[in-house]
């Protein structure tokens, strides 16, 4: 994943730029960077690898390096960014969020006929955002460009381009999978990922984009270049899991969805009579904690925090790339509070449950602290299929997934035909899938929230939703 924010302003505004990057990232873990516009010096550029540091450490000599009235900055897992980019159209820099499937084919087919290049980085990979500029590079303006590359990409791409004159264009990805705001300010206009990013700042909300839509804003306005399309696919676990909780998407706050989502799930439980015997309800920390509330709130057990992550030094374990590394960090980021473990019956929710690796250490360390039993509850639906438009797991393979192992485990070949029924609690499929994985994993019991039900914790119709790594449906 990754995030980007930009200011095109009347003053110098690189010091709200560092600050409403730094804002997003919990998206990313991998690279930080930041662009500017000044008229005396024009575009410039810094890229920071931030894998061992926080992007603000990195990048808190910047003031004393760059200087712009406007500036974008970006925040990723994958390649370095924002590019400098220098082509038909002008000097640009570029950043984007998303995934392109089809790379390959779309480089093979530029080198084909442009008789141009790329800078090759290991294994011969491309940077994203490089074939990104290639695809706008071929158009006679930044408008066609970005119609041009929205249309032949295969995934999501959203897109910010400062110019070489100080304005901003932002482009949402076709479907609106991600979103895209811009916020309105005394000297200018402020274009983000995560709303809270610009209110922080004393920006104003101005406008969310629409699917496919693109505009240009300057210190003085906003410029509409391409008007929306109807369809959207907006993605759901943004609020179930990666969105922060002070954001808003599509005029709906993540923290209030995540309350909703709980009381959903504590109804259901109750009209099956389901863990009446609670001592306890928490979240694994730290996306699972409101939808826990939630449930709290609606049922007679008590909201507690039976352990406590201690972060100030150890870094998010799940984004290392190395399954040793993350088990050791989680280990060691999990200390447990013995008067809320010992002798209880204990129900946490967690945001999803993906592979499952770090949670089945986390349910082993509650017993080995004491717990009388631990029940399991996901604030989405079991995740059928890795995700191909936004790339927010690691999972690389469809039987990463604990879902499809276990299912692959009941039936074979015969069971991937009917992944429909195993979401489905209420059939034979579905409860033996569950039974099978509280086995594996030493649940109590196990439950996840039904695609009805986070539908309508969100409040938008589904249609408008994309539930791909639930349903498999683009």
């Amino acid at each position: 994943m990754g995030g980007f924010f930009g200011i095109a302003s009347r003053q110098n505004c690189l010091a709200d730029v560092f600050f409403g990057t730094d804002y997003h990232s919990h998206l990313g873990t991998r690279t930080g960077g930041l662009a500017a516009f000044d008229p005396k010096l024009g575009l410039q550029r810094v890229i920071h690898n931030i894998e061992n540091s926080p992007f603000r450490t990195k990048f808190e000599h910047v003031f004393e390096e760059m200087q712009g009235t406007s500036a974008i900055g970006c925040i990723s897992d994958s390649d370095p960014q924002p590019l400098l980019i220098r082509s038909n159209l002008g000097t640009y820099a570029i950043c984007m969020v998303g995934v392109i499937n089809n790379a390959g084919r779309l480089i093979d087919q530029y080198l084909s006929f442009s008789g141009g290049h790329f800078n090759a980085m290991t294994n011969g990979r491309i940077n994203t955002t490089e074939l990104c500029a290639a695809l706008i590079n071929q158009k006679s303006s930044f408008t066609e460009g970005l119609r041009f590359a929205q249309n032949v990409i295969e995934g999501s791409a959203s897109i910010l381009i400062l110019k070489e004159n100080g304005a901003i264009i932002a482009a949402r990805d076709r479907l609106g999978r991600l979103p895209v705001l811009v916020g309105k300010g005394e000297d200018g206009y402020a274009v983000t990922f995560e709303s809270f990013a610009y209110q922080k700042l004393g920006y104003r909300n101005h406008r969310e984009l629409g699917p496919s839509e693109i505009v240009e804003t300057t210190a003085e306005g906003v410029r509409q270049l391409v008007p929306p399309q109807d369809d959207m696919r907006i993605c759901a676990f943004l609020w179930s899991y990666y969105g922060y909780p002070t954001s808003t998407y599509e005029g709906v706050n993540v923290e209030a969805m995540r309350y909703r989502n709980g009381e959903i799930m504590a109804d259901n439980d109750e009209k099956l009579g389901n863990c009446c015997d609670l001592d306890y309800v928490s979240g694994v920390p730290d996306s699972g904690t409101p939808h826990a509330i939630g449930y709290a709130n609606r049922c007679t057990a008590k909201f507690a925090r039976p352990f406590i992550k201690y972060t100030p030094t150890w870094p998010r374990s799940f984004m290392s790339a190395k399954q040793t590394d993350r088990k050791k960090v989680a280990k060691m980021k999990m200390i447990p509070v013995h008067d809320l473990i010992e002798g209880k019956n204990l129900l946490f929710v967690d945001d999803s449950i993906v592979r499952g690796t770090q949670l089945k250490e986390t349910v082993d360390f509650l017993y080995d602290n004491g717990a009388k039993s631990v029940h399991m509850r996901s604030a989405c639906p079991p995740i059928m299929y890795g995700c191909k438009y936004l790339n927010f797991s690691r999972a690389t393979d469809d039987m990463e997934l604990i879902a499809r192992r276990v299912i692959f485990e009941l039936e074979g070949e015969e069971g991937l035909r009917h992944l429909d029924e195993y979401s489905d609690a209420s059939t034979e499929r579905g409860r033996s899938m569950r039974q099978l994985i509280c086995e594996k994993m030493h649940f109590a019991s196990l439950e996840f929230q039904s695609l009805d039900g986070i539908i309508k914790a969100i409040g938008i119709p589904e249609c408008k939703l994309c539930t791909y790594c639930w349903t498999g449906k683009e």
